[in-house]
């Protein structure tokens, strides 16, 4: 009898049912977790399933603690960070005992938490979907997975068995109800890429249709551009692991600005490591963001908001315009003096010169930023119209400042393939602030800035994908007054500024030219 009531407790344990609030109508609300990892101390070394499963148990020790205090909170759907169940830096061996099998939901309907004898090495599988249907939501987690294959098939790696990083996403009811492998691996030389890109989305009771991709995705138009311009998908979620490189891409700019790029709901979580660089997490809209960003804390967090399940319908796809271009603000791209218009002829020269060539002209100068050789401007004075380019690009400049600190900025262009980690075509016009009043500060990594400034910003882009970078003191992000296409060029306006101004850039991804 003892032992009978001892199963019936773990049973009501198991599916107590968390009180349902209210939302409002057209409204969903979303938790991401940002987890500080228990990672193994040596990643590198060999270990047993049994070893591996103690560690990643502790981590879903933490997820079910967080699960349960979104749910309180109303949550529908809470998102994981990549790499948190079982940590990184490990190789293709070492990694092997923290592999789950993963089957493909679209052929198989299964419940690990009812079923948990169908599948082999599916312990963690088996409680992300006991913790998914304890809390009644939606839950959304990354982990390893292997697959095994034959060799005779040529692309099957010589130990028989690929190996992916992969976002497992479970119902409400506990159910697994998406698998996404990771297309764009970021030095992750224990996984593979997958031989077909996976287009992954999920349907909600409460906002509809989901996406999924992983951290370094973002960056590429496979799957994540893909996903919202082929399958109109209007929700991401989006576990990452990112480690912020400031001034251009932190994790919260980023994150920002892909969600005010294609007008889209994005539910970004990162994992939390701030001595590696790695902090930023967020739920964003394409106007207000619910954002973490600490690098001083040893602490997760965990953030929960209400967001609209859709957006304002005149706001699209980052090659339309974004917002509304009729109201340019206060410089008027017709009304610039001839020296300060879009340079559109085949020798950018023509109409960007350098010192010596115009007296009144501050000298240009080269600095590298994000590994890139940017063509930098210094901001001179409390207010200018100043431009600078880069090959065919040339970004332009209106700004007035509120008062005059003791804080340089530039104006900076560049043109041309990024090729150090990862290998991207890159055009950017981006106004920042430098590391201190010397020239050689420019483009490394500041947090705090005192500067106001009210500005317009625009470059004659040749790809129709620009993602609008703004980040304000403390690496907090905020979203333009107005930004879009006009003609041919591209622009954002800012006014009013809260507080002082570390990067507004226009940051343009030329697939293509990959």
């Amino acid at each position: 009898m003892q032992g009978g009531s001892s199963c019936k407790l773990l049973v009501f344990l198991l599916y107590q049912v968390v009180p349902v609030k209210v939302h409002r109508e057209g409204h969903y609300v979303a938790a991401v977790f940002e987890h500080q990892a228990i990672l193994s101390p040596n990643p590198a070394a060999l270990t047993n399933r049994h070893s591996a499963l103690e560690l990643m148990n502790r981590n879903l020790d933490v997820y079910e603690e967080q699960a349960i205090a979104a749910a309180k909170q109303g949550a529908q759907l809470i998102v994981f960070p990549e790499d948190g169940i079982h940590g990184f830096n490990f190789t293709r061996t070492s990694i092997f005992p923290y592999l789950e099998f993963v089957p493909d939901p679209l052929l198989l309907k299964w419940n690990p938490c009812r079923e948990p004898h169908l599948f082999n090495d599916t312990e963690v599988l088996q409680r992300l979907s006991c913790i998914a249907l304890r809390s009644k939501m939606f839950l959304v987690a990354n982990l390893g997975a292997k697959q095994p294959c034959k060799h005779s098939n040529p692309h099957c790696p010589p130990d028989g068995r690929y190996q992916f990083n992969t976002d497992v996403v479970f119902s409400n009811n506990g159910s697994l109800v998406a698998r996404y492998r990771k297309q764009n691996l970021y030095f992750e030389y224990a996984f593979n890429i997958p031989s077909e890109v996976d287009y992954t989305l999920f349907d909600t009771p409460f906002a509809g249709k989901f996406g999924i991709f992983t951290c370094f995705d973002i960056l590429f138009y496979e799957p994540a551009v893909s996903l919202v311009k082929k399958y109109n998908v209007k929700q991401v979620v989006y576990p990452t692991a990112w480690m912020n490189q400031l001034p251009l891409l932190s994790a919260v700019e980023i994150q920002q600005a892909f969600a005010v790029a294609f007008n889209i709901n994005v539910l970004a979580a990162n994992i939390h490591h701030p001595t590696l660089g790695m902090t930023g997490s967020g739920i964003y809209t394409p106007s207000e963001s619910f954002t973490h960003y600490d690098m001083e804390s040893d602490a997760g967090k965990l953030i929960v908001a209400e967001i609209p399940v859709s957006t304002p319908e005149h706001q699209s796809h980052p090659e339309t315009n974004a917002r509304s271009v009729e109201n340019m603000g206060h410089m008027n791209f017709a009304n610039l003096p001839t020296d300060y218009q879009v340079c559109n002829k085949e020798d950018p020269k023509d109409c960007c010169r350098t010192a010596g060539e115009r007296d009144e002209l501050p000298l240009i100068f080269y600095r590298e930023m994000m590994y890139d050789n940017f063509t930098l401007l210094p901001l001179l004075g409390i207010e200018g119209n100043i431009h600078v380019c880069a090959n065919t690009l040339c970004c332009h400049l209106s700004y007035q400042r509120l008062h005059l600190y003791n804080e340089l900025y530039v104006l900076g262009a560049f043109d041309g393939l990024h090729t150090v980690h990862g290998t991207y075509y890159v055009q950017a016009c981006v106004l920042v602030k430098c590391g201190s009043l010397n020239y050689t500060t420019c483009g490394q990594e500041v947090t705090d800035a005192t500067t106001v400034m009210d500005f317009q910003l625009w470059g004659n882009f040749s790809t129709t994908f620009i993602f609008p970078l703004l980040l304000m003191s403390g690496v907090a992000p905020d979203v333009a007054d107005q930004l879009g296409w006009r003609k041919n060029y591209y622009y954002m306006n800012k006014r009013a500024m809260s507080s002082g101004l570390l990067t507004a850039g226009l940051y343009g991804r030329w697939y293509e030219k990959d």
